[in-house]
């Protein structure tokens, strides 16, 4: 899990994983949305590969990324699961308060 939320906390990251969510896109096109550079782009699809957010799959010479859609969905039953633990403690120290 830390992997993941290392991967995540970085806002550029974040947006690549908001444009491959819903359809496969190239590293180049990826780098022209975000406007970074095309080593910067691969450094970041590195990083969300590893953690297993991405895949990609050769097409030709490109190599197009995609989401992966069970990853982010572990990831965020985590997190939903760490931040209602989280409240359900605060509001019971409210009320025993």
């Amino acid at each position: 899990m830390e992997q993941e939320l290392l991967a995540i906390a970085n806002p550029r990251r974040r947006a690549m994983l908001e444009l491959v969510a819903d359809r496969e896109r190239s590293s180049s096109e990826l780098a022209d949305l975000t406007g970074l550079s095309r080593p910067a782009t691969s450094q970041h699809l590195k990083v969300l590969g590893d953690a297993g957010l991405v895949e990609a799959r050769a097409a030709g010479n490109l190599r197009l990324y995609r989401a992966r859609a069970d990853r982010l969905e572990d990831l965020r039953a985590a997190l939903e699961d760490f931040w209602s633990r989280r409240l359900g403690r605060l509001r019971e120290e409210a009320e025993d308060g």
